[in-house]
Parts: C-alpha cells; sequence; structure tokens
C-alpha cells in the first residue's frame, strides 16, 4: 500500500493522480477535508481508503497497518506563509512528522519520502544548496519555513537522511490548487481577472536592486515536480534532501508576460504595493540548484514556463482549473 499525506491536497492529489495513470490503485489518503474544496480534487482518483489524519496517526502507531505500508509520501501541513499561530505548525507540521518518522524507524521496509520547502532557504543569503551539512546556517523568514526547516533538522541530527527523502520544493503552481485561498499562485488567482478584463496586478519591488515585477522565483509546474517526487519511489538508494524546481529563476513579469501569451492578449501590468505585513518575510529570488538531484540519477526535465503556464490555463484553469 502506498500512503499519501495531505493526499486531498495540491501536490498530494495530483501525485495521486499520477500513480493511478502508473497502474497504482492501492492507495491510501489521508487529510483532513473539513469544510474546505479540496474534497473536489479526490473525484478524479482511484485509491483503496480515506482516513483523517489523526485517525491515520493513531492507527499508524498502534501498529495496525503491521509491514504493510510499502511507501508513505508525508506532504500533508499547513503551508500558509502568513500562519501566525505557532504552536498549531508546531504541532502540525513539525510534531506530526516526528511522529511518522519516529515509527519509520522501527519499519525500515518503508520508504519515506516527505516535503520540506523552499521556505527553509530564508533570503537566499547561504545560497540554494541541499546539502545537509548546510542546515544549520540556515534562517527560514517565516513560522512555516521554520516548522519545515525545524524537521530537516531533526531528522539530520538523528540520521534519518541516510535512508529517507525529504524534498525542498520551490513555488509549485498547477491544477487542483484552487482550495488553498490566498496561497494560491498568482497564476490561479490572477486568471479570472485576466481572462475578463486583460490586465494583471503585481507587487512593487521595495528593494531598489529590483525592478516592480522582476523579483524572480523558481516556478515549477506541478505535473514536473511529481515526476520528480515519484523518481525517489523508485530510487531506493537514493536519500537525503533534495530541490524539487526548474533551476531557473524567472519572474513575475515572465509568468504574467506567459499567461497574456496563452490566452492572446496584449499585456498590460499594475503594480501594486506590497503589504507591510509580507515585507520583510518576502523572498526576492529563489533558485533551486538541481546538482544533486541530477547526480542521484533523476531525468525529468522541467517544460519551460511558458509551456507549463499554457498548459494549465488551456487545459485547467480555461475549466475548472481541476483534474477531472
Amino acid at each position: 500500500m502506498i500512503v499519501i499525506t495531505g493526499g486531498a491536497g495540491f501536490i498530494g492529489s495530483v501525485l495521486a493522480w499520477r500513480l493511478n495513470q502508473s497502474g497504482h490503485t492501492d492507495i491510501c489518503i489521508v487529510d483532513h477535508l473539513g469544510s474546505s474544496e479540496k474534497w473536489k480534487n479526490l473525484r478524479a482518483l482511484t485509491f483503496s481508503d480515506y482516513l483523517d489524519k489523526e485517525e491515520f496517526i493513531g492507527r499508524l502507531e498502534r501498529g495496525d497497518f503491521g509491514d504493510g505500508i510499502d511507501v508513505i509520501f508525508h506532504l500533508g501541513a499547513c503551508s500558509s506563509t502568513t500562519e501566525t499561530d505557532a504552536g498549531y505548525l508546531m504541532e502540525n507540521n513539525y510534531r506530526y512528522s516526528v511522529r511518522i518518522g519516529t515509527w519509520r524507524e522501527a519499519h525500515k521496509k518503508t520508504r519515506l519520502i516527505y516535503a520540506s520547502s523552499a521556505a527553509t532557504y530564508g533570503d537566499g543569503s547561504q545560497g540554494y544548496l541541499d546539502d545537509e551539512n548546510l542546515l544549520p546556517t540556515l534562517r527560514p523568514l517565516n513560522m512555516y519555513g521554520y516548522s519545515k526547516h525545524l524537521f530537516d533538522m531533526y531528522a539530520f541530527r538523528h540520521g534519518w537522511l541516510s535512508d529517507i527523502v525529504g524534498l525542498k520544493y520551490f513555488n509549485v503552481f498547477g491544477p487542483n490548487e484552487n482550495h488553498k485561498g490566498d496561497m494560491r499562485s498568482v497564476i490561479n488567482k490572477a486568471y479570472p481577472r485576466m481572462r475578463d478584463e486583460g490586465t494583471i496586478a503585481l507587487f512593487e519591488s521595495h528593494r531598489s536592486d529590483y525592478r516592480h515585477g522582476e523579483q524572480r522565483r523558481d516556478f515549477v509546474y506541478v505535473k514536473d515536480a511529481v515526476d520528480m517526487t515519484l523518481f525517489f519511489m523508485e530510487r531506493r538508494d537514493a536519500a537525503g534532501l533534495y530541490n524539487i524546481g526548474t533551476g531557473a529563476a524567472r519572474s513575475w513579469n515572465d509568468v504574467a508576460g506567459a499567461m497574456f501569451g496563452a490566452l492572446g492578449r496584449k499585456p498590460s501590468i499594475t503594480y501594486i504595493p506590497m503589504p507591510e505585513t509580507i515585507r520583510a518575510k518576502y523572498q526576492y529570488f529563489t533558485q533551486a540548484d538541481l546538482t544533486k538531484l541530477f547526480e542521484a540519477g533523476c531525468a525529468v526535465r522541467c517544460r519551460p514556463l511558458e509551456e507549463s503556464v499554457a498548459d494549465y490555463v488551456h487545459e485547467y484553469l480555461s475549466k475548472d482549473g481541476l483534474i477531472l
């Protein structure tokens, strides 16, 4: 059996979809649906069971699954970079991960692949190299990034990273992110206005070394991110931390241009002040170093931003934004 925590969420549901495409259906989806709309991400999937995250962790620790779990993709977490409830993030993101990791230490036959984040790199002053030995030098800018970094550090100190995998996802976008609210990609949020009014609003830069809209991120399409993730299910000898991105930093203006191009519209961009609450925590530049990933044997090469955006716009956003 394959377990996907966060399996009704963005990356998790697309991962399950890809697994279905390759013939895997003995999948246990673990999540907490609550009153959100992410249940809609499950409609296109074939899986053997669904468990709430609290029921799952309880049954896992009681030994209900025995040695019946082949792989755990631990993707479940609060991914809000503006979440201010530090206690909630410590319990939901950090402590829950420690509990899964502790169980896995007693069940070595189970492959554990978990989601870390590029938010752990902070302002990028220490670079974006996925070297475990550099972990103590990192200073995340927000509590979400810190909750992810804290588990990376725990796994490193306890020697777990010698045989489990942590994936540092960069700016992932694509179908099945509708439920994420303010944490949706700009592409998802801006699409209706661009379609109806032919314009987009981007944040101004509040640094003199970046022009408006020229803040740069590593934008990776969810389909490519999932293919990179699945590489580690097959490559059982690979372990440690790995960046998941394109290896190329593109500007927000590039993203807007790709959207206008996909819609066949003339670019029209306005720039608005960045909220003061996030200015000090804003990453102006991110770019995944993929050397380690490729050296491990991963042959996935991400499609260009323009191609990814066009696929997202034409195949999903022009409909309802979901894989159906």
